[in-house]
């Protein structure tokens, strides 16, 4: 039985030269909040809604990731790094994955128990999809050389992307809602 499922957008992850001018526009100009972040080994900020409780939707990039192997940060809409998802079906996901042909990296959250999976979309969007791992059956992620994500690395190929059908995982096709 397939049970990958899409609950809903998990966080944003923007790109930046000036971690300082980021923190401040959606600290003080939007009004969120900063939130603990996990030590991933460069600079950066998590920033949450504003109510407590509320979830980390902002997540910024500074330093060595940012860069993505360029001389400089991008800008603009080429400043979001990746859309993250959050989702359940951690194995249902990679089983997708391999089935339509597509490369993904994996990862756990430093001292906290997500799972994540990479993947991207033909347009070259990265995707994050985050998975509670307490609640998730099967393996942690692979977190192998050739298997683990490592930020501002990327592994999107346009050249052999597959060649995708709207059918469901088990072939039948799928039905849109208008």
């Amino acid at each position: 039985m397939d049970n990958a499922l899409t609950h809903g957008l998990f966080h944003l992850a923007i790109k930046t030269a000036d971690l300082a001018a980021t923190r401040a526009f959606w600290i003080g100009v939007i009004g969120l909040r900063e939130v603990p972040r996990p030590d991933f080994g460069y600079p950066g900020a998590w920033l949450a809604c504003g109510q407590p409780g509320g979830q980390a939707i902002v997540h910024v990039y500074a330093g060595g990731p940012a860069l993505g192997g360029q001389a400089r940060v991008p800008q603009g809409t080429a400043a979001i790094d990746h859309i993250s998802l959050a989702c359940s079906g951690y194995h249902a996901y990679i089983a997708r994955f391999k089935a339509a042909g597509l490369a993904w990296r994996e990862f756990l959250v430093p001292g906290t128990t997500l799972w994540q999976l990479f993947v991207y979309d033909p347009s070259g969007v990265q995707l994050e999809l985050t998975f509670e791992g307490a609640v998730e059956a099967g393996a942690p992620p692979d977190m192998s050389p050739g298997r683990v994500y490592r930020a501002g690395e990327s592994f999107f190929d346009t050249e052999p992307y597959p060649v995708l059908s709207l059918n469901t995982p088990s072939g039948e096709p799928a039905h849109a809602s208008h």
